[in-house]
């Protein structure tokens, strides 16, 4: 079940939103810059957004993005399935590509006892409560820029 760069730019880019006051239509670009994130990517994820009623999308005059909901009415496991796919919480964290219940890994039994703990936890947690912690929205930027200047030259 390991999450792709996908849904943690998903998650910043819904967090950014959520931080603005209710009903706040902002555009993708402005979204894009204020985390860090590539426009044309988040483009993509939002489009996914939408399509699963987690954001609006405007067109015309006024055109951008925002929540379809409030934050606090967002689950955490509603974004990462629309992003990642309804089974994501099935998919094995150890060796996802190779486990199944007909193929079991070694840590098979482990993770199906952890996974309802698991899709639990992000059925509870909401989007207010990830965009309180506004220390970590900017947290991929910050790394990208750290991770392309110690390469050498």
């Amino acid at each position: 079940m390991k999450l792709s760069k996908e849904s943690q730019y998903g998650l910043m880019g819904l967090a950014y939103l959520a931080q603005q006051p209710p009903g706040t239509i902002l555009q993708l670009s402005q979204v894009a810059e204020a985390v860090g994130l590539p426009q044309m990517f988040l483009a993509k994820i939002f489009r996914k957004l939408t399509v699963h009623g987690i954001l609006r999308s405007f067109r015309g005059k006024e055109r951008g993005y925002s929540l379809a909901k409030l934050a606090r009415e967002i689950r955490i496991k509603e974004i990462v399935e629309a992003i990642e796919g309804p089974e994501v919480f099935e998919r094995c964290i150890f060796w996802s590509n190779h486990c199944s219940d007909e193929n079991p890994c070694m840590l098979h039994d482990v993770w199906r006892e952890a996974r309802p703990k698991v899709w639990d936890l992000m059925a509870n947690l909401s989007l207010a409560e990830v965009a309180a912690d506004r220390s970590r929205l900017r947290t991929s930027r910050t790394t990208r820029r750290r991770a392309r200047s110690s390469k050498p030259a």
